[in-house]
């Protein structure tokens, strides 16, 4: 059972990363638009989403690794 939620935990944050990405691409696609407040509310919107969402990942990752490895640690959160 902890191996299905490491690997389900590292396929999550893989998704995360794929959306930060998509955000990323949507963002530079985006930018070439005449209207500019709606591009200024999409750059205040990515600038924020985008951390966050790799934050999200980064922990999903190490503690998904770290349950697959035996790790008692937790991925070296104390």
């Amino acid at each position: 059972m902890n191996k299905l939620l490491a690997l389900l935990q590292i396929f999550a944050a893989l998704a995360l990363a794929a959306i930060a990405a998509a955000a990323i691409g949507n963002m530079v696609l985006m930018v070439n638009l005449p209207d500019t407040i709606s591009v200024v509310n999409l750059l205040i919107g990515v600038i924020v989403i985008v951390p966050c969402l790799l934050a999200i990942a980064r922990i999903l990752l190490r503690r998904g690794l770290a349950a697959l490895r035996g790790d008692k640690n937790g991925g070296g959160m104390q």
